[in-house]
């Protein structure tokens, strides 16, 4: 028989007990100083590994530190900083049109909403809900390619699109605990849930899992 709405959120809460108790608390695998670094940091995270991004932000970082320093940089020079990232060109005219906007209709400072965010050139849903809670203590669930897979695989959501999966768990994971349940995730993903290999054997949430399209 199918979970109701209350059966999930029951097991949810036992899923976030554990994850608590095993990763403690999980921050952003991104290293950054404030929230125009994580803005730029998740744009360059976009097809790519955490840890590649944060071997290529210190000399970024060092070189462009206001948004300012982003909406005049030279495009070449950014470039080949960011080259390593891939998909660097795209990457690049973003980075730098969202500068531009940040200069022009923001005072240069990252805004606090998730409205004026998505008016960022290069800014989904992931990387404002990230900013939003990391740097703002704004809750929100962020739905990275480890929520996706994890929240399919706990029978938490059935559907593949990024914002359906968004509004799935933000029925069932409370307010307080979804930015730390989105980093956990990540966690959980990289040590157990892999999307190729998972251990489910080792998995501290084994008994509770349903192992959704996970052939063992």
């Amino acid at each position: 028989m199918a979970e109701n709405l209350t059966q999930k959120k029951a097991r949810a809460l036992e899923v976030i007990k554990i994850f608590s108790a095993e990763y403690g608390d999980a921050d952003c695998t991104l290293d950054y100083q404030d929230p125009l670094q994580l803005l730029i940091a998740t744009q360059l995270a976009a097809q790519c590994t955490d840890a590649r991004v944060n071997l290529v932000t210190p000399a970024l970082f060092e070189k462009y530190k206001t948004a300012r320093d982003f909406a005049e940089a030279d495009e070449a020079e950014l470039s080949a900083l960011i080259r390593s990232t891939g998909f660097y060109r795209n990457k690049t005219k973003n980075i730098i049109a969202c500068g531009k906007k940040l200069v022009a209709d923001f005072d240069s400072e990252v805004p606090k909403t998730m409205e004026e965010l998505l008016s960022l050139p290069g800014v989904g849903r992931k990387t404002a809900n990230l900013v939003l809670g990391d740097c703002f203590g704004i809750p929100g669930i962020v739905v990275d390619t480890h929520a996706g897979r994890l929240a399919r695989r706990m029978g938490f959501t059935k559907n593949t699109d990024p914002y359906k999966v968004e509004l799935d768990l933000l029925k069932i994971i409370p307010t307080e605990q979804q930015s730390m349940f989105c980093h956990q995730l990540v966690f959980h993903g990289r040590k157990y849930c892999d999307a190729r290999r998972p251990q489910c054997g080792e998995c501290p949430v084994r008994d509770i899992c349903p192992k959704v399209d996970v052939k063992l």
